[in-house]
């Protein structure tokens, strides 16, 4: 490692109002790197960008960054990557990081962005949405190897994210011993900490907080996606959103000129890229990458000697938080997100590290903070990531993937094989299933131990789920039906 990788500019960009008044997804990433260019101090950095990466989004764009790089006058066409859902938002943060240092690039960029809002206005005001056609491809279009789910799971399921999330809480809440009422009411004053933190959040998406009770209540507004979380417990991706960073070398940082309180170093990051479906994970409620992962950072944090002072977790659903809050040993009394979660400040469907990373800096920046840390999921809590930032810059940045080792040693569950018998529920939840019936849909082992998903229409059996705490207990199943 010969050079040092910082990061001198950041943007976090929002639009609200009227169909009239937002942009589409490609312009508001055109705005976000207008405005870390001048966050920067100095736009010449746009002509040392030597790349330019972008999480895939809702947008059919295949290359925005040509025409963004276009747009702004770059001294050179940057290579230029998109990466799908299925890679870590912070493998980005961590490629361009580790290439600086080994004087392979000079500067990157990382930006994504949503329209989601803009969309949804167009359909609440009758009004034509479309976009920007970009039909040239990037230099690199990255995806995942493996699928995200498992057949039956996918079958039961569906593809939104919510169901699989909400079978995970349940199975963390059987294992945490929480009583039901108990669980309902903890995450609800959890979320009701978080909206308070998003409201106060200049790039937070709510205005006005929401109180426990709000949350609590299954209304029209708030009715329940996925058994136990209704509407406010949930990521919010209908937003227009953008975020981006500027990443260089110390050199190039120096040669520009660029004032010493606008740098933030990366300290360390790992990443667990070890992907299994939920209905093969051999707990639901836990990852053994992720530990592995955990236990990295935490490693390179006390060798550093040094004190984290805020953290972001990674907040798409309550689940989520509480896995990354135990893998590094928070005390609930720790506060687990500056921006105010996902569900709250705002939750752009796969970028939202990049504006957590910002919202970090930001802080350390202002010597508000001198060390955070933020988290990362891909996937139904399929791959994770960690990454410490700080005020001052360390021997170099540390990298640790810890995949193979996850590999070594988390072995994917055998799927059963049996189309009748018993089997032990290891989570589940309850979703609307076709023509809004309730559908409860149940992860558990059969007597072999190998691992089964199966559903229930039964109104009775539905409502014995949300009364009385089911993981643990028996069902006898039929073609992937419960039979009771």
């Amino acid at each position: 490692m010969k050079h040092r990788s910082v990061v001198i500019g950041v943007s976090a960009i929002q639009q609200k109002g009227k169909f009239e008044n937002l942009d589409e997804a490609l312009l508001l990433m055109d705005h976000a790197v207008k405005a870390a260019l001048s966050d920067s101090g100095n736009k010449l950095v746009k002509d040392y960008i030597d790349e330019i990466r972008i999480p895939k989004g809702f947008w059919r764009y295949r290359d925005p960054g040509k025409w963004i790089a276009k747009n702004n006058d770059f001294k050179s066409i940057p290579i230029t990557y998109v990466t799908k859902i299925g890679v870590l938002q912070q493998n980005l943060i961590n490629d361009a990081c580790l290439k600086i240092e080994n004087g392979e690039i000079n500067a990157s960029i990382i930006l994504g962005g949503e329209a989601r809002y803009k969309q949804l206005r167009s359909i609440i005001e009758k009004k034509e949405y479309s976009e920007t056609e970009l039909d040239e491809n990037p230099d690199f279009y990255i995806k995942a190897k493996e699928d995200l789910y498992g057949d039956e799971e996918l079958e039961e399921l569906g593809a939104m994210a919510v169901g699989y999330y909400a079978a995970m809480e349940t199975a963390i809440r059987k294992n945490d011993c929480e009583k039901i009422n108990d669980h309902q009411n903890n995450i609800a004053s959890m979320y009701e900490e978080f909206s308070k933190i998003a409201s106060n959040n200049k790039d937070g998406w709510i205005d006005n907080p929401y109180s426990k009770e709000e949350i609590l209540d299954s209304s029209k507004k708030n009715k329940m996606l996925a058994y136990p979380y209704n509407k406010l417990h949930c990521t919010s991706w209908n937003v227009n959103q953008s975020a981006a960073l500027i990443i260089c070398s110390e050199e190039l940082a120096n040669k520009l000129e660029i004032d010493k309180n606008k740098r933030v170093y990366p300290i360390t990051s790992s990443e667990n890229n070890h992907m299994i479906a939920i209905q093969q994970r051999p707990k639901i409620f836990d990852s053994l990458g992720m530990k592995y992962a955990a236990n990295s950072i935490i490693k390179e944090i006390e060798r550093l000697d040094i004190t984290i002072d805020a953290y972001d977790l990674y907040s798409c659903f309550p689940a989520a938080i509480k896995m990354f809050s135990k893998s590094l040993g928070l005390d609930n009394e720790i506060s687990k997100t500056i921006t105010g979660s996902m569900a709250y400040a705002g939750g752009p469907l796969n970028s939202f590290v990049l504006h957590s990373t910002v919202k970090m800096i930001q802080k350390i920046r202002t010597s508000e903070l001198s060390h955070g840390l933020v988290t990362g999921v891909s996937g139904m809590m399929t791959k994770q990531s960690f990454c410490v930032w700080g005020k001052k810059y360390q021997e170099q940045f540390i990298f640790n993937d810890v995949t193979d080792q996850a590999e070594l040693n988390e072995i994917p569950i055998e799927l059963s094989s049996i189309t009748e018998g018993e089997g032990e529920i290891i989570g589940y939840t309850i979703i609307e299933g076709s023509g809004s019936i309730p559908k409860a849909v149940l992860y558990i082992d059969d007597e072999k131990k190998h691992r089964k998903v199966v559903s229930s229409f039964d109104k009775i059996f539905i409502n014995l789920l949300m009364e009385e705490e089911w993981v643990g207990k028996r069902v006898k199943f039929k073609d992937g039906q419960v039979v009771r």
